[in-house]
């Protein structure tokens, strides 16, 4: 392990509380000029990002209109969010003839797309289908009830609407490209043609900036805005290194490949091997599970490893109140995928539990070895466990008080980076921006 360095204690968390005031009592500003926000799915539970992002933006004054092309719906903080009826693709026959007659030059440029970038998957052309679809179709609502700016929160579906409704009717539109529209097989087929006429883009992570800038977009759209927490849990002591029998580890993760949870299962088996006591805890849901659970059975860690299942962001709490350590065992997937930042990451940090990462995607951007946190090769299952006893065994050697100094540096790091009050008001900056003149 890197000695850890001397690093400047968390912030008072008054500062914070007189902020959070301030957000929980602004409105939305109804003559505020509205932005139209497209989503794939909204409100979604395993997007707790977006949610703490909508939020701020309404408590900063932005006037949202929400949209949701496939599942969620309803209301939101109160707001409506309109869901897309898929029947109404049903309508696109009679659609695409007057696209044909008014647009017969965008049509052409959408045939000659599909010939030319083609979908990387069938999701990719799925999504931008439907997004295309949802633009035709709503293209007539936004006419007459035109917004001043369109955000497409997703790279996918929402940005091809954004485009789409660009093309028809000039409205102008910013649009996000993040880890899936990256990176899975490739990355969406259409991102740069989407992107490129964006008044500007979002990302989450420098990773994600660099993968705008090879796809051939612009540097001086690119805007990286981290997500961020509305707010801070109190930063929770360590257990006491004798009392940290059983080490207590937690991973909160979809069950999917780019989470590399068969690796983490034979990092497991390597820490009981060793004669390390621990209790670990699987929070997700995905289609891996029954080839997790046999692989639990498998290497006889029955009794040390439980799968939780898909748990509210509430019960994650309590999760992470009981944890030592958080893992992250990201891989980069066979088909491209992988994480940018887990959200997970920073809330473990916020709240004084341990991170040891493998380095892959973005997770370094947050976890710096020996610093904030412990980051190891995925497939070096001996560098986790030597991490996860120096954790529990930490104040017994010469690296006193370094599981300490990790807590307080990346807590630090979390108040700098992940406030959901300063990204948010980052991002309505940039909507005031492009709004500028615009009436309601």
């Amino acid at each position: 392990m890197k000695p850890a360095e001397k690093v400047a204690q968390p912030s008072s968390l008054l500062g914070a509380a007189d902020h959070k005031a301030d957000w929980k009592s602004a409105l939305p500003q109804a003559d505020a000029p509205v932005i139209a926000y497209l989503f794939t799915t909204f409100p979604k539970a395993t997007e707790t990002f977006l949610q703490r992002e909508v939020t701020g933006l309404q408590a900063l004054g932005v006037n949202l209109r929400l949209y949701s092309m496939w599942g969620g719906g309803g209301f939101f903080n109160g707001q409506p969010v309109t869901r897309f009826p898929k029947w109404k693709l049903l309508t696109l026959a009679a659609w695409l003839p007057w696209l044909a007659v008014r647009h017969p030059g965008l049509l052409g440029e959408l045939l000659r797309g599909v010939l030319i970038n083609r979908p990387r998957s069938t999701l990719n052309l799925f999504e931008n289908l439907l997004g295309l679809g949802f633009g035709l179709i709503y293209a007539s609502q936004f006419r007459k009830n035109r917004p001043a700016h369109i955000h497409a929160v997703w790279g996918g579906a929402p940005a091809a609407s954004a485009w789409l409704l660009s093309r028809l009717d000039g409205h102008e539109y910013s649009a996000a490209g993040h880890a899936y529209d990256l990176y899975q097989h490739g990355g969406d087929g259409w991102l740069r043609q989407k992107l490129a006429p964006a008044l500007w883009i979002h990302t989450s992570t420098d990773m994600g900036r660099r993968t705008l800038l090879e796809k051939g977009l612009p540097d001086g759209k690119i805007h990286v805005i981290r997500r961020g927490l509305t707010t801070l849990p109190q930063l929770k002591p360590l257990r006491a290194e004798r009392s940290r029998t059983p080490l207590r580890v937690l991973c909160v993760a979809r069950l999917v490949p780019k989470k590399g949870l068969d690796h983490q299962l034979r990092i497991y088996g390597a820490l009981k091997a060793a004669g390390v006591p621990f209790e670990a805890r699987i929070a997700g849901a995905g289609p891996l599970r029954t080839k997790l659970e046999n692989q639990i059975r498998a290497v006889g860690l029955t009794a040390q490893v439980a799968l939780l299942g898909h748990r509210p962001q509430a019960e994650i709490a309590a999760h992470l109140s009981w944890a030592d350590v958080l893992l992250h065992t990201g891989v980069v997937a066979a088909d491209g995928d992988r994480d940018g930042l887990p959200n997970v990451i920073p809330e473990a940090m916020s709240a004084g539990v341990l991170v040891v990462t493998s380095p892959a995607a973005a997770t370094t951007e947050a976890i710096t070895d020996g610093i904030t946190g412990r980051v190891c090769p995925v497939d070096e299952p001996a560098s986790w466990v030597e991490a996860l006893r120096a954790f529990r065994n930490d104040g017994e050697n010469e690296n006193a008080g370094a599981a300490t100094q990790m807590q307080m540096a990346a807590r630090a790091w979390v108040e700098a980076n992940f406030d959901a009050h300063k990204n948010a008001a980052r991002l309505a900056a940039l909507y005031r921006e492009c709004t500028a003149g615009h009436s309601p």
